[in-house]
């Protein structure tokens, strides 16, 4: 009897386990209750939020192709502030030869609550279209119809792809809360993949096992989040998506006749892109280099010099076209004849040159800041999205970008500053550490005089060197008159003649007049104004109240200098100086300063503030809450001009 009972107590405790356990990969039925739904209670003040998100990758074993899997269903409470959800874009591939993925089994609907009922209007094939974003990159879009405050949409696609690398990173930490998420990863135990994690959660459900499936031993991985709020980013950050929760997966194996490595150390990477066509294959095409060599190089024996001539000489007869990769696209050849060339034939031919003159060079991989960090204990080339020039002299190595027409040696532009890059050497492969320590100016400077009326007109000039100079061409060359009118709308002022360009020595600069009737409050015999006039700094930026979780990054170190020349009108005196101020930490990392000087009729009003690394850890928050503190309150500083009387 003592058996039996056992027997029966076993079976219900493993029936019990069995009912407990998660089922993945299967989406729940459409509850008309979610259209009901007022907001997240994740996050009250969400536009939207994911009710369920599922994406399955999976090996076909009779094809051998990857089988990209999504289901996405989404509750829309403000579709004013969720348009990221209501155009959807689907990437495909295509490689060099006739492979390239496909995409199907798509369907779309956007749920309303009509008359009590759930209505579902499916997406049109007419609102789907196509765009190539470059040789090997095709994107179909779609907008979802009939999409109101209070929809629920929902979508579902298949990709077919021969590529078995391209596994894209999936973010488990979107600025959507998630009630639930999930990421399965199914594949033959003959193809091995590294499976990475980054970020501060933890799955509620976690599968890392092997088992049969579809008629043969896999490997899977299933991974299942709830109720995920949304990422909250923070201030001085260069790209946030290195701190949220993502998982990635790359190839690192197959074992079909005999075992092929992809991405078992950065050497076999090194080799694999020497044998390359479009790597090691073009930069053994040394003839290319011999015969387009500057004419002027021979006579210059400096080694230096050397390559910055070298280096002008590419940068400024060959235009970047945007394109960003480790791969050549059309050739070398192609970009000589067209004088445009994608990141890795002008960086590649670069290398070129520089080797065919007697200077040790070679190409430099790295990942940009847009891109992600590189993982450095997962090597893979498909981290990589871009390829640069470094020199190694008696004093150390140096780096070039010929893809930006303001860079220099060490000088490169932001997107490439992105903490490490990895040198395919012929000899061996090295990892660089990549420090931008080049301190990167910035000069606001404003002459203005006050008129009878009580108005304030002058010239103002705001100018930008090394780094920030790139970054402020780059935002002017997307779009120039959008650059213009941000001065007009951080300011309030009336700038008229506005004038931005790039300077012989790589400067950046925007010059303008202004004037303003408005910055003067009169009392009785007295003017009241601020001497920064509109340049005062209003706001502390390092205004965070939780705790700061992430490093703090300026991509270079930055010196910032607002000089303010002040003409006081005839007749007038100040009343009381502003008071001056410097305040700078114990380690001299940060300076802040403000100083007034009366010269004649002219107040001269001078504030510097001085970052001399590119990024501090988290523990320094602290202290730029304070200095920020202290340069709102100097700057906001107020004098009384008195009409003398006679």
């Amino acid at each position: 009897m003592k058996k039996i009972i056992l027997i029966a107590i076993c079976s219900m405790n493993f029936i019990f386990i069995e009912a407990q356990k998660h089922k993945f990969l299967e989406p729940p039925k459409f509850n008309e209750a979610d259209l009901s739904k007022q907001k997240s209670a994740l996050d009250e003040n969400a536009p939207a939020e994911i009710l369920y998100k599922s994406l399955h990758f999976s090996i076909d074993n009779t094809t051998g192709n990857l089988v990209k899997e999504a289901f996405y269903r989404i509750k829309i409470y403000d579709k004013d502030k969720a348009e990221d959800w209501l155009n959807l874009e689907i990437p495909l591939y295509q490689g060099s030869g006739s492979e390239q993925e496909t995409l199907s089994k798509m369907k779309a609907f956007t749920y309303n609550l009509e008359n009590g009922a759930a209505l579902a209007t499916k997406v049109d094939k007419s609102s789907k279209y196509k765009s190539k974003e470059s040789k090997y990159v095709s994107i179909t879009k779609f907008a979802f119809p009939n999409v109101k405050n209070g929809s629920v949409i929902e979508y579902q696609y298949e990709i077919n792809s021969p590529f078995l690398f391209i596994i894209p990173e999936i973010l488990i930490e979107t600025d959507t809360p998630s009630l639930y998420t999930e990421y399965v990863l199914d594949t033959p135990s003959n193809i091995a993949y590294n499976v990475n994690y980054t970020g501060s959660l933890s799955p509620k459900y976690r599968e890392i096992e092997e088992r049969m499936m579809y008629g043969m031993n896999y490997k899977t991985y299933r991974f299942g989040y709830e109720n995920v709020k949304g990422f909250k980013t923070e201030k001085f950050v260069n790209n946030d998506r290195n701190y949220r929760t993502k998982i990635s997966a790359e190839l690192h194996s197959t074992n079909f006749r005999e075992l092929k490595l992809y991405s078992s150390s950065w050497e076999q990477i090194k080799q694999r892109l020497y044998e390359n066509e479009d790597f090691g294959g073009e930069l053994k095409k040394t003839k290319l280099a011999k015969e387009n060599m500057p004419a002027n190089i021979s006579g210059i024996s400096n080694e230096a010099e050397k390559a910055d001539a070298i280096f002008n000489y590419v940068k400024n007869t060959f235009t970047w076209n945007k394109d960003r990769g480790v791969y050549i696209e059309d050739g070398i050849k192609k970009m000589l004849e067209t004088k445009t060339g994608n990141a890795a034939e002008m960086n590649l031919f670069l290398v070129m040159l520089l080797r065919e003159a007697g200077i040790k060079a070679d190409p430099l991989v790295i990942s940009t800041v847009s891109n992600g960090m590189i993982n450095l204990a997962s090597p893979n080339i498909s981290n990589m999205n871009f390829v640069i020039a470094a020199i190694q002299t008696k004093d150390g190595f140096h780096l070039y970008d010929a893809t930006a027409k303001q860079s220099s040696m060490d000088q490169l532009p932001p997107r490439d500053w992105n903490q490490f890059g990895i040198l395919m050497a012929k000899e061996k492969v090295q990892q660089l550490s990549m420090t931008n320590s080049k301190t990167s100016f910035t000069y606001l400077t404003a002459d203005a005089k006050i008129n009878d009326d009580g108005s304030i007109s002058g010239s103002y000039s705001d100018k930008d060197t090394g780094t920030y100079a790139m970054f402020a061409k780059e935002n002017y060359d997307d779009n120039a008159e959008k650059y213009k009118k941000q001065y007009k709308e951080n300011f309030s002022i009336d700038f008229t003649n506005i004038d931005s360009k790039v300077l012989e020595n790589g400067d950046f600069e925007s010059t303008m007049k202004f004037s303003s009737d408005n910055m003067i409050d009169k009392i009785g015999k007295k003017m009241i104004i601020n001497p920064m006039l509109f340049l005062n700094k209003n706001s502390n930026e390092f205004d965070q109240t939780e705790q700061r979780r992430f490093m703090i990054e300026f991509t270079s170190p930055v010196t910032r200098v607002k000089k303010i020349v002040l003409e006081i009108p005839a007749g007038y005196v100040i009343e009381e100086m502003p008071k001056n101020k410097k305040i700078v930490t114990d380690d001299k990392e940060i300076e802040y300063s403000y100083i007034a000087e009366q010269k004649g009729n002219k107040l001269e009003v001078t504030s510097t503030t001085k970052i001399t690394s590119p990024d501090y850890p988290k523990e320094y928050y602290p202290a730029f809450k304070q200095i920020w503190d202290v340069a709102s309150k100097q700057e906001n500083q107020v004098i009384s001009l008195i009409k003398k009387t006679l």
